[in-house]
């Protein structure tokens, strides 16, 4: 019997299918599916059957390979495994000895290698076993030696040649398994062996996506190059003859969604050339599967590439479909439908998937409504079934190529074609996997096999790499399961449709978490919208295009009316033509009103219950979204935001709504609501810190009066008007649109407002806290995140693709308009050269202009001002020859040209550069501390990266590093709340972090003494107050349980150490984030009297800081404090409050004084330079005596993501 086709669906509906099926329901697709598969109980039976039968053959006839019993041993499910690919691959990379012997040190010890000793089936892998257990020893033992550095160098020296020669070893091995030549000749002639046994081969050229121009052309021509010697093997029928796998990404380096016009001007026409190439010699032409969310632009140049009239009659053209994605089969009946169209015939090779891990990640990082790929391996099966099952009804037109090692799907295609009569298929294996199961497959059935087969440099090998051995180093895949023999055939050949049956409706894995459910079952996710999809686009495209023209008028959102009459112009920063509105300037009588009605609102909103205002502060989150189409328009034309960004920016916003709620209702009974806030935001997050102060205060039960930044003060009134609209009394949140000189400087300065919430420059924070000093309470907060000198390292293990992607980002994205943003970049000296040359080539790739468009990377700066103050920056450095890339940038605007500079190093910058301009230098490796200590001396502590593949080098940048947020093997921009609370120290701000868990409580006012001072005690002055610090400096800091051992018993109970142990966060899968407290430093608790300092000393000291106490007769207990080992000194008397404005090295200074005394230790605090250090009067809360600092790692950077691979089985 023929195979038959009927009912298919047209083009066009097979495409809008394969849109709608994106995001699918699950259990709905996989129901579908096993309908569609049509197999009946007792075909499923003799499948199985048949399964079993092969797995027992196999295993008696078949040698499996090296790489299998590596696998089998040292899968990614061990951390053994893991390591010896993270050095394997860094080995064949990294230039330098210094790294190489880190990198070394650094996976070897840490495995636990004599587990598997002996163990595995080949004597090559036990006796590297052997040698890797014997370095491991030998580099533990020299961490022992306490005879100094010589016997510790030379006990390495012995152990490095072992592991050197075992990891090339192994390295080989691994190269020569799964590559078949370092390119198409060597390739040709290694396969010789198995073309005379009956396989044929599709080529695939190693290297992924293109990052540069420069590597598109490289990869092109290795394309070229191999067809042309592959030409010389083809004779007749095409399926016998080799064929070649093209990856769309390697051809141009923006295969992206937005970049639909770049991808058929310039991939599409490269494609095309190759694939005609390929006709006239009659070979094979596949286009590779790539990621989910480039299928669509995929589908575009797959259509316009068979559609060219030269190519009628040629059978050859590929197309790989991927079983995991859950629209395959509506990708199948698209294909059918093109071909149909077309009269062509074509080949679709089914592959089961790649990419997994990163498609889960992706959607729960952007917030997707699902995930596009099953979440279960058996869900995937089952896809492979029905999928195969259609293309065996769709061989009139396509060529079917099965690609698989697993003998349950195998024994399905064979029963399948029986029962349909086709013939006319082949199945497909990778190099080096898969191979005893074929073997065996083509002597059984005489079905063709095709390898497809990896050729490059062993150095290109990573990312197909990682790919391989996380398919197939699992538990639960075919390659690991055929050569443990305590799994039985049985139980390999299970039907994945019964496993999948047996899970009822709960047919998603439960170790996956819905992006929707990210942080658990008390705060949703906020909404994410996929600018790659073309349904979502099509919706914001629509929604926005009606704001596209509108102009907003805008101005003091207040109760009473409006005083003020000055109207200010908005326009567009990418377009001086794009009128985008009027805001109305608030008057100093406007402002009057505002505070006095804020002060009669305080009573009535901090009565209602934490429940009932976080009610009111989600609903806002609420009507962010409902309204996102209007505040995308916004976003973009008021503060030239891309689209990319207006997401991020809603999406912030609605989070901070969501945690801030949650946060009140924790922290209910904590404290009482101060008063009447003043929230003072930037331009550069007009939307998402503009919400997040004013949330938290509301939430907290404080007023607030806000200052939004001039250049973004129409989007400010949007979001208030949505306040008033959730709930939230207009008096409870006014607006006041104006200057820092009028509006924020009588805000500031008003005795009426209890505290300021502030982010924009370090100097106008001073300024602010100066003002705040002469005219508020003097423990009135003021929470402020101010700039950055945001450094990263990149040393010589650190994959130069990544590193190139996470610079792009960090330094231009917002045209570079970010707290967070990248401005100084540290490459070590051995791999500076390759990695600029790679970066100034991706800079070349960058889309610059209008925001609206979709293809636009890097819009305008804010306003005319800093335009001028970047650009005389560059000039500057050009001048003095020292400007190393720079990009053209359309005329009309405000646009600046992404910069790079050379410096020497972080010394030579002065000042925060606000833009898009990355300041470049070199270190030697063994110069990496000085690279710290250079970055912590500048006082700024915002962001940094690093990237580096030696965990230890990573652990300990990250302990030495003095900064707020530390990205690792990632970007260092896109904080989340909740995930990555988001706030520096020093220079850089106040703390508490925004997002974070103490964020909500400082806006509460917890019980607080009064106490009135000795005013016969002795006064303390500047040079005593030195001296007793000075004491300090060799007293070390006793760990959390030996410091509380010691401390009770003398200055009796206080808080647990905040320090004692880190808190994981929640996140998407592949990132550990981390948050931990440290302590501040140097505390001064300066009474006044005895016990109340005593009181403030055990709650400094608990939290790990060092203290100097001065207070009337503290003495005697401090000895003994200092006698048990506490960090501790003092003296009895006051101390002269001038004495904080002169001398250096405390951090923290705290009184229960009364106020006019704490006014002036406030005063005299405010008369320093740099960071603004807190007086604390909340004298027991353990919070205010320590810093937050948070470290998030990309966990998946050097292997891909084998733990959730695992859970999802």
């Amino acid at each position: 019997m023929k195979p038959q086709q009927s009912d298919k669906p047209t083009l066009a509906e097979s495409r809008q299918a394969v849109r709608n099926y994106y995001l699918a329901d699950e259990y709905e697709v996989i129901r579908e599916l096993i309908a569609d598969a049509g197999l009946s109980p007792e075909e499923r039976r003799a499948i199985s059957d048949r399964a079993a039968d092969l797995v027992r053959d196999v295993r008696s006839n078949a040698r499996s390979t090296i790489m299998e019993k590596f696998l089998a041993e040292y899968g990614l499910t061990t951390k053994e495994g893991v390591a010896l690919m993270c050095l394997a691959e860094a080995l064949l990379r990294v230039p330098d000895n210094m790294t190489i012997h880190a990198l070394i040190e650094d996976k070897i010890t840490s495995g636990n290698w004599s587990a598997h000793v002996g163990k595995a089936s080949s004597s090559f892998i036990n006796s590297t076993t052997v040698a890797l257990l014997m370095t491991s020893n030998l580099l533990k033992d020299s961490e022992r030696q306490s005879v100094g550095d010589t016997l510790r160098k030379m006990v390495k020296r012995m152990g490095e040649p072992v592991v050197r020669t075992v990891a090339g070893q192994a390295m080989k091995e691994m190269g020569r398994q799964f590559v078949l030549g370092r390119d198409i000749e060597e390739a040709q002639r290694e396969g010789k062996e198995y073309v005379a046994r009956g396989y044929t081969y599709s080529y695939d050229m190693l290297g992924e996506a293109a990052r540069t121009d420069a590597d598109a052309v490289r990869y092109y021509e290795a394309y070229e190059h191999a067809i042309d010697h592959l030409a010389k093997s083809c004779d007749g029928d095409v399926r016998k003859n080799p064929g070649i796998s093209v990856k769309l990404s390697a051809l141009l380096a923006r295969y992206e969604y937005g970049q639909r016009d770049r991808i058929m001007k310039e991939l599409m026409p490269r494609a095309l050339k190759l694939a005609k190439k390929a006709a006239a010699a009659n070979m094979g032409f596949n286009i590779d599967a790539e990621e989910q969310d480039r299928l669509d632009p995929s589908l575009d140049v797959i259509e316009a590439i068979l559609s060219d009239p030269e190519l009628a009659g040629w059978e050859g053209f590929g197309v790989v479909v991927q079983a995991f994605g859950k629209r395959s089969a509506q990708t199948l009946d698209w294909l059918y439908a093109l071909a149909e169209k077309l009269d062509r015939r074509i080949m679709v090779r089914l592959v089961k998937g790649a990419y997994w891990d990163a498609e889960i990640k992706r959607a729960q990082v952007m917030g997707l409504t699902d995930f596009p790929v099953f979440t279960r391996k058996a869900c995937s099966d089952v896809a492979y079934l029905s999928c195969a099952r259609k293309l065996v009804n769709m061989a009139d037109r396509i060529y079917p190529q099965f690609a698989t090692h697993n003998a349950h799907s195998v024994s399905a295609v064979l029963e399948m074609t029986r029962t349909a009569g086709l013939d006319n298929y082949e199945f497909q294996r990778l190099h080096g996997m898969g191979e005893s199961l074929h073997n065996q497959v083509m002597k059984d059935s005489g079905v063709p096999c095709r390898i497809y087969a990896p050729v490059g440099k062993h150095s290109d090998l990573l990312a197909y790499l990682v790919r391989r051995l996380l398919e197939n180093g699992a538990n639960s895949s075919f390659v690991n399961q055929i050569v443990d023999t305590s799994i039985t055939p049985e139980e390999i050949a299970r039907d994945p449709i019964d496993t999948v049956e047996s899970l009822g409706r709960e047919i998603s894995s439960k170790a996956i978490v819905k992006p929707a459910n990210l942080f658990g079952e008390k705060r949703r996710n906020s909404k994410g919208w996929d600018i790659t999809d073309p349904v979502t686009i099509g919706e914001i495209d629509r929604g926005r295009g009606q704001y596209r023209e509108h102009r907003w008028k805008g101005g003091p959102v207040v109760v009473s009316d409006v005083i003020g009459t000055e109207v200010q112009v908005v326009r567009n920063p990418a377009n001086p033509e794009d009128l985008v509105g009027y805001v109305t300037q608030a008057s100093p009588d406007d402002i009057d009103a505002a505070i006095n009605a804020a002060q009669a609102e305080f009573s009535s909103w901090s009565a209602l219950s934490a429940a009932e205002r976080a009610a009111r502060v989600r609903r806002v989150g609420d009507l962010y979204e409902e309204h996102a189409h209007e505040l995308f328009a916004l976003t973009t034309r008021e503060a030239g935001k891309s689209l990319l960004d207006a997401v991020a920016e809603i999406r912030e916003a609605v989070d901070f709504s969501q945690y801030y709620a949650n946060e009140a209702e924790r922290y209910e009974g904590n404290g009482s609501p101060r008063g009447v806030m003043c929230c003072i935001s930037p331009w550069n997050f007009p939307l998402a810190i503009f919400t997040g102060q004013i949330m938290a205060n509301l939430a907290a039960g404080n007023t607030v009066v806000a200052k939004p930044a001039e250049q973004t003060s129409l989007l400010a009134c949007r979001a208030v008007e949505l306040m008033h609209e959730a709930g939230i009394p207009k008096a409870a949140i006014q607006l006041l649109p104006g200057t820092g000189a009028t509006v924020g400087a009588a805000l500031t300065s008003d005795p009426r407002v209890s505290g300021v919430c502030f982010t924009g420059s370090t100097a106008t924070a001073q300024r602010i806290n100066q003002a705040m000093t002469d005219n508020m309470a003097p423990d009135a907060p003021l929470v402020a995140e101010t700039g950055g000198l945001n450094a990263m390292i990149v040393d010589s293990t650190a994959l130069p693709e990544q590193v190139v992607r996470d610079v792009l980002a960090s330094s231009f994205q917002s045209a570079g308009q970010r707290c967070s943003a990248l401005r100084m970049l540290y490459v070590q000296k051995d791999i500076a050269d390759h990695l600029l040359e790679m970066l100034y080539g991706a800079m070349d790739e960058l889309g610059i202009g209008d925001p609206w468009l979709l293809s636009t990377d890097v819009g305008p700066v804010i306003d005319d001002n800093a335009r001028k103050k970047i650009q005389d920056h560059c000039d500057k450095f050009e001048r003095d020859g020292k400007l190393l890339k720079k990009v053209p940038v359309p005329d009309g605007g405000l646009f600046v040209s992404p910069a790079v500079l050379k410096v020497s190093g972080i010394e030579e910058m002065e000042e925060e550069i606000f833009g898009p301009v990355l300041h470049v230098a070199t270190f030697e490796a063994k110069d990496m501390d000085r690279v710290v200590d250079a970055v912590n001396a500048k006082g700024y502590g915002l962001t940094f990266g690093i990237h580096s593949r030696v965990d230890h080098r990573v652990e300990r940048i990250a302990d030495r590093i003095h900064v707020g947020n530390t990205y690792v093997n990632r970007n260092q921009i896109g904080a989340i709340v909740g995930s990555q609370p988001f706030g520096g120290e020093g220079l850089s701000g106040t703390g508490p972090k925004a997002g974070g868990p103490q964020y909500v409580r400082r806006f509460l006012q917890g019980a607080v003494k009064q106490v009135p001072a000795d005013s016969s005690a002795t006064r303390v002055d500047g040079k005593t107050l030195q001296q007793l610090m000075a004491s300090l400096d060799k007293k070390p800091v006793p760990g959390p349980s030996e410091r509380m051992a010691h401390l009770v018993p003398i200055l009796g109970e206080a808080p647990a150490p905040l320090d004692d142990q880190a808190e994981e966060l929640p996140g998407p899968t592949g990132e550990l984030n981390r948050l931990s407290n440290y302590p501040r430093g140097l505390v001064l608790c300066l009474g006044p009297d005895r016990d109340t300092a005593l009181e403030q000393a055990a709650t400094a000291l608990s939290q790990g800081n060092q203290v100097v106490v001065i207070a009337p007769g503290v003495e005697e207990t401090l000895k003994q404090a200092a006698d048990a080992g506490l960090p501790v000194a003092g003296c009895d008397g006051l101390l002269d409050p001038e004495a904080l404005a002169t001398v250096d090295r405390f951090h923290a200074v705290v009184s229960c004084g009364e106020t006019d005394l704490l006014k002036q230790y406030r005063q005299a605090l405010a008369k320093r330079d740099g960071a603004l250090l807190p007086l604390i009067t909340e004298h027991t809360l353990d919070q205010r005596y320590v810093i937050e600092r948070h470290l998030c790692v990309d966990t998946t950077a050097a292997g891909g993501n084998a733990s959730l691979i695992a859970a999802s089985e």
